[in-house]
């Protein structure tokens, strides 16, 4: 595919850049489907969220490494059916130093301008995460490979607001975001969350301990009561009392919960905004309605 992409303009904006321009940049996540028709479904989503000038959008890395193809196909026919920047993830799970360095290359031929640094989950079945032979152990070791090797990439890493599940206190968790940071990390993205306290609270005392880069809002609208549950189950956000009676007050209607969600979320944007943040990454689950309606209330020119 080689380095087609890399002389034009667009393509050349990383995450540094982008959020020292003083603009609230909007991003936008999507993951690599199992069928032809989810890769459409991607494809589809981009183009009619396009119009909101994302400043990239970014390609999740499935467990193990078992989209990790995908990914970079992905990647590559967003820069050149979209010509949008864009953001590779890339977890360490399982992955020896030479196939990191592998990755990261490809992932610069193909058109990716930053890197989301992550450790990733233990592989099904493990209770703790044990590095391969000749792999990392930690998140802050492949932002510190990225910064030495691959040094034209922006790196974002990941926040917790509400703390990592695995962390033994908040202030261990906030300390080691605080050595990804320094390792040449450029931005921090959160974990969804549905309670803007929370979030002002984790960027509070990120400020305080001296964590000086972006902080980015996590967000993902709910789509149904049923998928909210489960994914705050999984990853340890909590759902404020006022949005799940309101998702209850719905019953069966999935339409209606999906509206809540997509009010809830306005009303999220709404006031995060008024907190100046440097910008949104949204969470769209390669869907473009809940967050087409969301941005066309939030910004009704485009």
């Amino acid at each position: 595919m080689g380095n087609e992409f890399l002389d034009q303009g667009v393509f050349k904006v990383t995450m540094r850049e982008l959020y020292s321009q003083g603009d609230v940049v909007l991003s936008f996540e999507v993951f690599p489907p199992k069928t032809p028709q989810g890769l459409e479904a991607v494809y589809r989503t981009v183009e009619e969220l396009k119009s909101y000038k994302p400043g990239f959008i970014s390609v999740t890395y499935g467990a193990g490494g078992s989209t990790q193809s995908q990914t970079l196909d992905i990647i590559h026919q967003i820069a050149r059916r979209f010509e949008l920047p864009t953001t590779a993830h890339f977890t360490i799970v399982g992955s020896t130093l030479d196939a990191i360095d592998s990755f990261l290359s490809q992932a610069h031929e193909v058109g990716a301008n930053n890197i989301m640094a992550l450790r990733g989950d233990p592989p099904a079945g493990e209770k703790s995460f044990k590095p391969v032979e000749g792999g990392l152990r930690y998140a802050v070791e492949l932002v510190e490979v990225i910064r030495s090797k691959h040094p034209h990439f922006g790196i974002g890493v990941a926040g917790y607001p509400e703390t990592h599940q695995e962390a033994k206190s908040p202030e261990d968790d906030l300390a080691n975001l605080k050595r990804k940071v320094e390792a040449g990390a450029d931005a921090v993205f959160t974990q969804l969350f549905y309670d803007n306290e929370d979030f002002l609270r984790f960027r509070d005392r990120c400020n305080k301990l001296g964590i000086n880069k972006p902080i980015v809002p996590g967000l993902l609208p709910v789509l149904s009561l049923a998928q909210v549950k489960r994914i705050t189950s999984l990853c340890g956000s909590k759902l404020p009392s006022q949005l799940l009676s309101a998702l209850e007050a719905c019953g069966e209607d999935t339409a209606a919960q999906q509206q809540v969600g997509i009010d809830h979320c306005i009303s999220q944007c709404e006031g995060l905004l008024s907190e100046g943040i440097p910008g949104i990454h949204y969470y769209v689950l390669n869907r473009a309605d809940s967050t087409r309606e969301i941005l066309s209330k939030l910004f009704p020119a485009n």
